[in-house]
């Protein structure tokens, strides 16, 4: 079963409706969890003013990959694996129809079981990241990635995020999303 555009845009109105500022919104999700996280698809800049170019990865796992592995985790992690919502950046130019609007972004608005969260809808595979918010019906949390960081924001309830951290197959590390992340220049 491929993903279906949503035309009803309510389910996303947790993020639409976030008094949270945008960069930190469109990086961490909407406030309200216990704890948050990053999964990194490179590992944390070893020096202020370090390149993103400098940056050698620890392994040859694609970040599409590693999300595919942080999903089938999170699908044990919620009632509604089946039931999800992802939102797609607007600026890949491959989607239309009604669009979840933050400030500085916005989003298309896909449903569908978790397991298909990298399907595009299309026959053919783009070469796009996935989606850019993430969370299944039920709420238990929401992965968010914005076009710029070398990571992905994970907001859960504390066991969850802790699970997260502890699996050895996933980079995740704790976060606060009121400090600074570390970035790449």
């Amino acid at each position: 079963m491929a993903l279906t555009p949503c035309s009803d845009l309510s389910p996303a109105d947790w993020i639409v409706s976030s008094e949270l500022p945008w960069q930190r919104l469109v990086c961490f999700g909407p406030a309200g969890f216990a704890a948050y996280a990053r999964l990194r698809f490179l590992p944390d800049p070893a020096f202020v003013g370090q390149l993103e170019n400098n940056a050698e990865a620890d392994s040859d796992q694609s970040d599409d990959n590693r999300l595919r592995l942080l999903f089938e985790v999170l699908a044990t992690l919620t009632l509604t694996p089946q039931d999800c919502y992802f939102c797609r950046w607007d600026g890949y130019g491959d989607s239309y129809g009604p669009k979840v609007v933050v400030p500085n972004r916005a989003y298309f608005l896909f449903r569908g079981p978790l397991h298909q969260a990298g399907d595009r809808g299309t026959a053919e595979p783009l070469d796009v990241p996935g989606p850019a918010f993430a969370w299944p019906a039920d709420r238990a949390w929401c992965v968010a990635r914005d076009v710029d960081p070398h990571w992905a924001g994970i907001g859960a309830e504390r066991p969850v995020v802790d699970q997260l951290v502890a699996d050895p197959r996933l980079d995740v590390v704790l976060a606060d999303p009121s400090r600074q992340q570390p970035a790449y220049r």
